[in-house]
């Protein structure tokens, strides 16, 4: 454990034409180390050339499993041991979070749409799920159980009839069974005892054993996030997710302790590397904070985490105005940001890059992990100034439609004409032309 003796929370006053350099230090994009990439790419290229048999290589090697190809699904035995082994309570909650889960994504799926062209035809989009999806659960400091969840009930309302799921195993082949479950409660098609580099690369290139799937989501350490990033292109990917990062905007008009835990809940995942942001404009509220924090650090069972956590990864800022404040927060971008404001709903419309925003004091981030029925699948290091968390839409593929009559083709002749004579494309000109000879 660090004692807290040893360091001090850092903190920072904020301006913003001459930020200061702890700020701009928190603000920096975390880069993807080195190592995990040459790790990745080396795993990766041997599962792709020597398939189930370098799985079981990596298995035994990263996760101390020895296992067989033919043992890498979970079998129907596992998952009617997996129900037996899971208490009441648990079964309970999770199908009352997976049915907030789902109706939040059946709301936000997008209906097929047509509008008329000015002669007579029809332009429009349409919407079809995947055919087969790969969903990556982690399973090591923390098996995330909900990731289940907000993953695969969201690939489910979809419509995408296969499922995959992988999560590593314990030495001794065990999947959690709280992750079984849950997978299971979601309608996963099938479910491989396999994790890290080598899930990554079992779902991007298929095996014997494993099929290829279209698309990889769910979020995972630096060597999951490696992969991922390698094998874009053979499948598509959600967003390259790395760890998690809580930022608040506070006043006084919340208590010091609902924030300093809900920065704490972040802290605690694991890794050492997330970050947690607060941005008032009370530097009596900064003060508090920070003593609450050490304060409920200390009662937490996964201290030894959070301490190097406050360590390295959280600031305090104070701004001179909430506009200001909320000019830093959308410069960094977070994954998770809480408006533990006065009028919060003011502030939301001037929020133009989050994962998640949670709105007001009663809406810990904790409710959106677990819960609410957004997916806590989101971006990260600041990639959510660029992507969106995970959603229905995620799991459907797009068409356009184009349906022109012929006074439609005849009134966009000459567009077809000026293009084609400027790119010097002569045959995309004569393949409109030549319908009217």
């Amino acid at each position: 454990m660090i004692a807290k003796a040893r360091f001090k929370i850092k903190s920072a006053a904020w301006n913003p034409t001459r930020p200061s350099k702890r700020i701009r230090d928190f603000l920096a994009l975390p880069s993807i180390d080195p190592r995990a990439e040459k790790v990745a790419s080396e795993v990766l290229a041997d599962i792709r050339r020597n398939g189930d048999a370098a799985i079981a290589r990596y298995v035994k090697k990263f996760d101390g499993a020895d296992l067989k190809p033919a043992q890498f699904r979970i079998s129907t035995d596992d998952l009617a041991r997996a129900r037996k082994t899971v208490d009441a309570d648990f079964k309970r909650q999770a199908r009352e979070a997976a049915k907030r889960i789902t109706a939040f994504a059946r709301a936000g799926l997008r209906k097929d749409w047509t509008m008329k062209t000015p002669c007579g035809g029809r332009l429009g989009e349409k919407y079809v799920p995947l055919d087969r999806v790969g969903v990556y659960i982690p399973g090591g400091t923390a098996p995330l159980a909900s990731t289940s969840l907000m993953t695969a009930c969201i690939a489910r309302a979809a419509g995408v009839p296969e499922i995959v799921a992988a999560s590593p195993a314990g030495p001794d082949g065990a999947v959690d069974p709280h992750i079984l479950f849950a997978l299971d409660l979601a309608g996963v098609s099938e479910i491989y005892r396999i994790g890290g580099i080598q899930a990554i690369g079992a779902l991007a290139y298929g095996t014997r054993t494993i099929g290829k799937v279209q698309k990889i989501v769910g979020p995972g350490n630096q060597y999951v996030v490696a992969a991922k990033k390698l094998v874009y292109g053979q499948v598509a990917l959600d967003s390259v997710a790395g760890p998690s990062e809580i930022a608040i905007l506070a006043d006084r008009s919340v208590p010091a302790r609902f924030v300093a835990a809900d920065m704490l809940s972040q802290a605690e995942h694991g890794s050492g590397m997330e970050k947690a942001l607060l941005v008032t404009t009370s530097a009596k509220l900064a003060a508090d904070v920070e003593k609450e924090l050490w304060k409920q650090a200390a009662q937490l069972s996964r201290s030894d985490m959070v301490y190097k956590v406050l360590q390295n990864g959280t600031l305090i800022v104070t701004a001179k105005n909430r506009d200001e404040g909320i000019d830093l927060i959308n410069r960094f971008a977070p994954e998770h940001l809480e408006l533990l404001v006065k009028n919060p709903r003011d502030v939301v419309k001037k929020i133009v890059a989050a994962g998640a925003i949670f709105i007001g004091p009663w809406t810990p981030e904790s409710a959106g992990d677990f819960a609410a029925g957004p997916s806590h699948v989101l971006p990260t290091g600041g990639a959510a100034a660029m992507f969106s968390g995970l959603s229905v839409d995620d799991f459907r593929r797009r068409s356009s439609l184009i349906e022109f009559t012929r006074k439609d083709l005849a009134e966009v002749l000459p567009v077809i004409e000026a293009f084609g004579r400027v790119e010097g494309l002569d045959a995309h000109v004569r393949s409109a032309q030549v319908r009217f000879e």
